[in-house]
């Protein structure tokens, strides 16, 4: 460690050492990485499947009953002692098909027993020179954890665990020492290193064909949907400069043609003027349907729900029932109320309210673990209102995958119906999604609704919690 002499204002000189932190540091990231009992599983084989499992599981019999054997017969232990310790050389090899990391510790500390209850035993028989401080058996089943492991984690976990290993033997028979024996240390440091290398190499090997793999499906992937935008930006280019077009012209005609005749009669000026409503109509529908042909997702609104698959018809309100079904089935409690006539609205309108309350709905799945969803939509003279509402949720929320353009969505849907969207939070912890849609031209009398069988009017207040 290095130490820098500095100059304080008084002149003085005193010793400030640097590189303690960085120690420090290094000793906390040993510590996570080496001191962790994470299950990680060896997984099957692509060509063999689960031949190496069977392989392993001999090896770790074979190394059991040869330890075992070694200990008794050349170190000259008892069976109390002896079988114990090869049972934990062959256990870490099943353990590092699991637990790589604490499997390794086994075999340590495995070997630290041994080589402190055979130290005593050496040189007793001058004769007989008994590998130490790794018998054979240990050196077996220290390469084959070693390679396990390695082939699982992180290349900077297997270095450690390499030089954790290496440094052990050179206190044991470097510094401590013993009396004239066979020793192994060399040797099993130069495998271990040679196995670490070999794991090391092969587990980037296969990380670097899964990215590959997962690059080209990526590339593919982005190609054809590159290919589905451009050719539905043709569609929609053909669209709008066809049928717009006309469209535009004959809404103009229809509107001029009055003025074109004195004192046209009136079933000319009202079949004048449906004309030009219903072109105005097919303007707006043809609106919506370019902004889709020119979203970016085209998918965006596909559900698993049967029947709404991109070339099923576009629900409507009649399917909230199942839609709700289908999210109680995924573990919501959703409850759900209806207020005023309910009668057909325009595609767009049935459209846009379904996708909101499902967007909602699977808002409050992702967002809200244990809370309970309310859906009321309620029928005024113009139009739609919405409310979704949840209690507050039980549990923390995992983490989603999602970029947040739900909400983003759903006030674009509201919006291009000429309506309006509110979201945030509740007084109790929930939250609560509001949307007025109306059924025409914007004209929605701000969360107005008539009462069918009194007359009078009452309002929806988005601030409302009812729900």
């Amino acid at each position: 460690m290095s130490r820098l002499i500095a100059v304080t204002e008084t002149g003085t000189r005193r010793p400030e050492w640097i590189g303690i932190g960085r120690v420090l540091r290094w000793l906390r990231m040993l510590r996570d990485d080496l001191c962790t009992v994470r299950v990680d599983p060896l997984p099957p084989s692509v060509w063999l499947r689960w031949l190496p499992h069977g392989v392993l599981c001999l090896a770790a019999l074979g190394i059991t009953l040869g330890g075992v054997a070694q200990l008794q017969d050349d170190g000259h232990l008892g069976a109390g002692l002896a079988f114990p310790l090869g049972l934990a050389q062959g256990g870490a090899v099943l353990l590092a098909m699991w637990r790589p990391v604490p499997a390794w510790w086994t075999s340590v500390g495995a070997m630290l027993v041994g080589a402190v209850a055979l130290h005593g035993e050496l040189g007793r028989t001058p004769e007989v020179l008994f590998s130490w401080p790794w018998p054979v058996a240990g050196i077996i089943a220290q390469l084959l954890v070693l390679l396990l492991l390695a082939l699982r984690v992180r290349a900077r976990v297997a270095v450690e665990a390499l030089a954790v290993t290496a440094l052990l033997t050179w206190l044991l028979d470097g510094v401590w020492g013993a009396p004239p024996h066979e020793s192994t240390s060399v040797v099993t440091v130069v495998l271990a290193t040679i196995v670490v290398a070999l794991g090391t190499a092969l587990r980037g090997r296969r990380e670097a064909r899964a990215e590959l793999a997962r690059q080209a499906s990526l590339t593919g992937e982005e190609r054809a949907r590159r290919t589905l935008l451009e050719e539905r930006s043709r569609i929609a280019r053909e669209l709008h400069d066809v049928v717009a077009h006309h469209m535009s012209v004959i809404s103009i005609q229809a509107q001029v043609a009055p003025h074109l005749v004195e004192n046209p009669p009136d079933e000319l000026r009202e079949n004048l003027d449906g004309i030009r409503h219903n072109a105005l109509e097919a303007l707006t529908e043809l609106r919506r349907v370019l902004g889709v042909l020119r979203s970016e997702s085209p998918d965006e609104d596909a559900s698993d729900a049967p029947g709404t698959g991109p070339h099923s018809p576009q629900p409507t309100l009649d399917r909230l029932e199942t839609l709700v079904e289908n999210t109680r089935a995924a573990g919501l409690t959703v409850t759900t109320r209806i207020n005023g006539a309910r009668r057909p609205m325009q595609s767009g309108v049935e459209l846009s309210a379904y996708r909101i309350v499902q967007e909602a709905l699977s808002n409050v799945l992702r967002h809200a673990p244990g809370a309970t969803a309310h859906v009321e939509i309620e029928y005024i003279p113009y139009g739609l209102l919405l409310s979704v509402a949840n209690s507050r949720p039980t549990r923390p929320a995992p983490p989603s995958p999602g970029a947040g353009h739900g909400l983003l969505g759903m006030r674009e849907r509201a919006a291009m119906l000429g309506g309006s969207l509110t979201a945030g939070p509740r007084a109790d912890g929930g939250y609560r999604i509001f949307a007025e849609l109306p059924a025409t031209a914007p004209g929605l009398v701000s969360g107005r609704t008539a009462d069918p069988t009194t007359g009078t009017t009452r309002a929806l207040d988005p601030k409302d919690d009812r729900a």
